[in-house]
């Protein structure tokens, strides 16, 4: 069991999305603490505790965009999946991407979830709140440190 706030990292380039998931979980019942970067690169970099990133916690759950600048999400979720440091951490895809071939290719890398990201703000609220239920509050997630 998790004594410590829970760890998110949110892999996300689009900053609306970002601050309005962050703003959206703020309310959960769980302590939790969300970390947000920008592009692929920088997720790996978090995820190894490279350069600035070297004192970071490792997160217990990972909530990844697909289209990001530098190093594709795609690309970050096979590096994730074929690490053993860190092929337990849960990843949920939440993508804009409605195309099959994401779908397929996310599950096939073994994302443990995949999400289109809704453009309206209230069936983004309540993506976010099911997210925030089944992920931080429901599911048991694997111990990462």
């Amino acid at each position: 069991m998790h004594e410590t706030p829970i760890q998110i990292l949110m892999v996300e380039d689009n900053y609306p999305d970002a601050f309005l998931t962050r703003e959206m979980l703020k309310t959960a019942k769980v302590a939790h603490t969300i970390n947000v970067v920008s592009d692929g690169v920088a997720a790996m970099e978090y995820l190894r505790r490279q350069g600035k990133y070297a004192t970071a916690r490792r997160p217990d759950l990972i909530l990844l965009d697909l289209n990001l600048p530098r190093k594709d999400g795609r690309q970050v979720l096979a590096e994730i999946k074929a690490d053993p440091e860190l092929c337990r951490i849960p990843v949920v895809v939440l993508t804009c991407s409605q195309a099959e071939i994401d779908v397929a290719t996310s599950y096939d890398n073994h994302a443990n979830c995949y999400i289109v990201k809704p453009v309206d703000l209230d069936a983004l609220m309540k993506v976010v709140k099911s997210i925030e239920l089944f992920w931080v509050t429901i599911a048991r997630l694997p111990e990462t440190e």
